[in-house]
C-alpha cells in the first residue's frame, strides 16, 4: 500500500486535487480551527476570512470547506471519539494539537478515500510545523490508536 494520497488520473483540463493542494487545505483548516478556538467567530465568518486572506489558487478549496464545516458540525462527536486515547483531560490539550486531532479524526471517520497512514503522517507534519516540541509524538500516538479502531480493515495485519 502506498503512503501517497490517491489522486484521479489526470486528463487534459482535469482539475483533480493534488496531494500538495490537500496538504495546504489541511494546514489552513488547522489554523482556522485554532483561530475559532480563541475568537469564537462564526465558522462561516472564519471560512470567508480564510478564503479571502489566503492564496487559494494552490489549495483544494472544496476539501478545505468540507473539512472545516464537517469538523465544526461534529466537534463534540469527534472529541468523544478520540478522548479515550488521550493521556490528559481534553481541556488540557494544547489548542494546536486539539485542532490537529479533530482534523485527523474527521478524516479517519469520513474520508476513507485518504489512507489512514496519510492521515497520521499529515497530522504529525502539522504538529511538527505548528505545535510544541513533543506535540507530534502525542498526535502520532492518538491518531495511531484511533486508526486501529476506525479503520480496522485497513490497519489489520495481512
Amino acid at each position: 500500500m502506498s503512503d501517497q494520497e490517491p489522486t484521479a488520473p489526470e486528463s487534459p483540463g482535469s482539475s483533480a486535487p493534488k496531494a500538495g493542494e490537500r496538504r495546504r487545505a489541511r494546514a489552513l483548516v488547522m489554523q482556522a480551527l485554532y483561530h475559532r478556538h480563541y475568537s469564537k467567530s462564526s465558522i462561516s465568518d472564519i471560512e470567508a476570512e480564510f478564503m479571502v486572506d489566503n492564496d487559494m489558487s494552490k489549495v483544494d478549496s472544496a476539501y478545505f470547506r468540507d473539512l472545516l464545516r464537517g469538523i465544526h458540525r461534529e466537534q463534540g462527536d469527534l472529541d468523544r471519539t478520540f478522548e479515550p486515547f488521550l493521556d490528559r483531560p481534553l481541556g488540557e490539550v494544547d489548542p494546536i494539537e486539539l485542532a490537529i486531532l479533530r482534523l485527523g479524526t474527521y478524516e479517519l471517520k469520513h474520508r476513507i478515500d485518504v489512507p489512514y497512514r496519510v492521515v497520521i503522517n499529515e497530522g504529525i507534519e502539522l504538529a511538527k510545523r505548528f505545535g510544541g516540541t513533543e506535540g507530534h509524538k502525542f498526535v502520532n500516538s492518538v491518531l495511531d490508536k484511533l486508526s486501529r479502531r476506525l479503520r480496522l480493515a485497513e490497519t489489520r495485519p495481512r
